[in-house]
């Protein structure tokens, strides 16, 4: 320990969204910050790299990320001048089906509907009052746990997101088009779609597209972890990258830690520290079902059957309402399921300085069972072909990440769980336990995707839990 360790105020464990979150918070609050991270590169699920062959920039896990451009955080700090800088594709998402056309979500609401034939009006009213509520929304779906500022428009939103997704989509939507779109749009939450709170999902991810759009970042979002970085070494924060911390009592004795990681990682370097019940409840902590990922190099853009999915920088790939719920069934199951609902964004159709000149790279993934082991890309191929035939015929390179490869890469991904943990109803308010950031040790806290508000790239996990911890 240098002596300069010793005057620590606080030490973060993880360089992801969440551990700069709450590294930038504590440093702007006058507080001396060390950042250790056990890779080389910082960033955890923001990380970019050459992946299939030189000169293609691939996303290793996030590539569309609305929550960061919607973040209450992230939108104080001056991350523009530190580099980072966000596209909007022309729409942002499209969902392809097998009669050749596809439905597109607009950032207009009223433009979204009229795709949906004789469910517009349904979408519209569904829609319309979220989107204009928003900004009273997001403390309440983006922000501390509390008491709502407007009961109201919080009873309006909660009276359909407890419900399943299947459930919502049947009692709104009459057409298979709009139930197709919601069906997608739930299937974010890695649950199957027959139970709550799949719907809320769906209305999240709906009501961003149109409130704040689904945005790629400008050269990668390897570039928004840079951006934070910079801007913590701008106020005096300090990031060391190959320093695993494997044991609580490598730290520094007077300084709080936050940890950006799983609760089983946590019981693994702290585990003594805390009273048997606390640690038997991260232990109970449940993960959900993990991701087979695959990025290609294409020598051209995928040939979609529905031209208009060109203008999407997201692309659901599953079909029917009843496909995408039977796939989502499956991997909680314990099934890889043969025809997967595939999550897919195309950036370089709107960055094309992810690749050589007149390339391209695709980005996608399905769920499949917690750790499995099988290499889903020939059934994700299969799926992409079905609405855009000749795709293969494109592929210069492709690299299959299997859950345990995610989970190799970034630690807190278990079994290749992206989320952070399930978001069943029990696991959704109070994760991983009823402390929320705190723990048994007052001077240690959690502050990874597996406490409130959860999963996505917004940093919030990490700046409420500081907060939590200045307070103290």
């Amino acid at each position: 320990m240098t002596p300069n360790e010793r005057q620590l105020d606080a030490v973060i464990i993880g360089a992801g969204p969440n551990g700069l979150a709450a590294a930038i918070t504590l440093a702007q609050a006058g507080r001396a910050v060390v950042v250790f991270e056990a890779e080389d590169t910082i960033g955890g699920g923001m990380r970019s790299a050459e992946l299939t062959l030189p000169g293609f920039t691939h996303d290793v896990c996030a590539a569309v990320v609305p929550l960061a451009l919607a973040s209450p955080f992230f939108r104080t700090l001056p991350l523009g001048k530190h580099g980072l800088a966000f596209i909007h594709p022309d729409a942002p998402l499209a969902h392809p089906l097998d009669d050749g056309t596809a439905v597109i979500v607009e950032r207009s609401v009223e433009q979204t509907a009229t795709g949906l034939g004789r469910d517009g009006p349904s979408y519209a009213k569904l829609f319309g009052p979220l989107v204009r509520d928003w900004t009273k929304l997001e403390p309440l779906l983006l922000g501390a746990l509390k008491l709502p500022e407007h009961p109201l428009v919080a009873a309006r939103f909660g009276l359909n997101a407890l419900r399943s997704a299947s459930s919502l989509a049947k009692s709104k939507f009459r057409d298979m088009r709009a139930r197709a779109l919601f069906a997608g749009l739930a299937a974010h939450s890695i649950l199957p779609l027959e139970d709550s709170p799949s719907a809320a999902f769906g209305l999240v991810l709906g009501i961003l597209a149109h409130a704040v759009g689904w945005p790629i970042v400008r050269g990668g979002t390897q570039k928004l972890a840079d951006a934070l970085a910079a801007h913590l070494r701008s106020l005096g924060g300090e990031i060391r990258t190959g320093t695993r911390v494997s044991s609580i009592d490598e730290l520094p004795p007077n300084a709080a830690v936050l940890c950006d990681v799983s609760p089983r990682q946590l019981t693994a370097i702290a585990g003594s520290r805390f009273t048997p019940r606390f640690r038997a409840a991260l232990e109970r902590y449940r993960y959900g079902p993990g991701v087979c990922k695959v990025d290609w190099a294409l020598d051209a853009a995928i040939p979609w059957k529905a031209r208009e999915c060109a203008r999407a920088g997201t692309v659901h790939v599953g079909g029917t309402l009843e496909e995408i719920a039977a796939s989502e069934r499956d991997a909680w199951r314990g099934v890889e399921s043969s025809t997967p609902f595939v999550l897919l964004a195309q950036p370089t159709l709107f960055d094309p300085s992810r690749a050589p000149a007149g390339k391209h790279t695709v980005w996608a993934y399905c769920h499949v069972p917690n750790g499995s082991s099988r290499d889903m890309s020939g059934v994700i191929e299969a799926q992409i072909e079905r609405f855009a035939p000749g795709f293969r015929a494109r592929i210069l390179q492709r690299s299959v990440m299997l859950p345990g490869d995610l989970q190799r890469h970034n630690a807190n991904l278990i079994g290749g769980d992206v989320g952070g943990g399930a978001v069943t109803l029990g696991q959704l308010f109070t994760r991983p336990t009823w402390r929320l950031y705190a723990t048994t040790d007052p001077r240690l806290y959690m502050c990874s995707a597996s406490t409130p508000p959860g999963g996505g790239v917004h940093g919030l996990c990490g700046h409420l839990a500081a907060t939590r911890a200045l307070r103290k």
